[in-house]
């Protein structure tokens, strides 16, 4: 019996210090580390105005309406850009439903945007992506939305070009995919200009 005493005392005490390393030191040093090293990161890469308001991350896609705005890519995230309900619509190629769709978005992307019926439209301008989140919109498609917003806000399209470029993202590690253009960081640059 005594035997069994002290395997049960060495049992929980390897759990009670298991417990205290993993779910608390553990947690704080890389909490610490994280502050630290990546403190913009590891606080969800928000937008703060110089007031401490909180305009969103970089790393969430927003809806836009509205002339005077880059609009985003189509969200499939609850009832759009929902971050908590994230995630893509799951219709396949084959779905009927998701041509139809498209077909839809890229008439009125052509409307909105003073485009013939037979011009190109950019393939994220009229899906969603799998998270439902992106941020981000291709070069191709900032450019087509370059008119109209630059009409809508009385600059010319190379002060909204200039712009772009300044909140256009560069590839992964600077090689891997393409290079997006920030829609939330875009929008909220052409508003500071508004302010001025």
């Amino acid at each position: 019996m005594k035997a069994l005493f002290s395997e049960i005392r060495g049992a929980v005490m390897s759990t009670l210090v298991l417990a205290v390393v993993c779910c608390g030191i553990y947690p704080l040093i890389v909490f610490g580390i994280a502050q630290a090293a990546f403190h913009d990161k590891a606080n969800g890469s928000l937008i703060v105005e110089k007031d401490g308001t909180v305009r969103g991350s970089k790393l969430l896609g927003q809806q836009f309406a509205g002339e005077k705005y880059f609009h985003p890519r189509p969200s499939a995230a609850g009832n759009g850009y929902d971050a908590a309900n994230s995630g893509g619509s799951n219709l396949g190629p084959t779905s009927q439903k998701l041509n139809d769709a498209i077909k839809e978005r890229i008439e009125a992307y052509r409307k909105e945007n003073g485009l013939k019926g037979t011009d190109s439209v950019p393939a994220d301008a009229v899906t969603a992506s799998g998270s439902g989140l992106d941020p981000h919109n291709s070069l191709r498609n900032a450019e087509v939305q370059t008119a109209r917003v630059a009409k809508a806000r009385n600059l010319g399209e190379d002060k909204v070009r200039a712009l772009i470029k300044q909140n256009t993202d560069s590839a992964d590690l600077g090689i891997l995919g393409e290079r997006g253009v920030n829609v939330l960081q875009l929008n909220l640059a052409l508003d500071a200009l508004g302010k001025q």
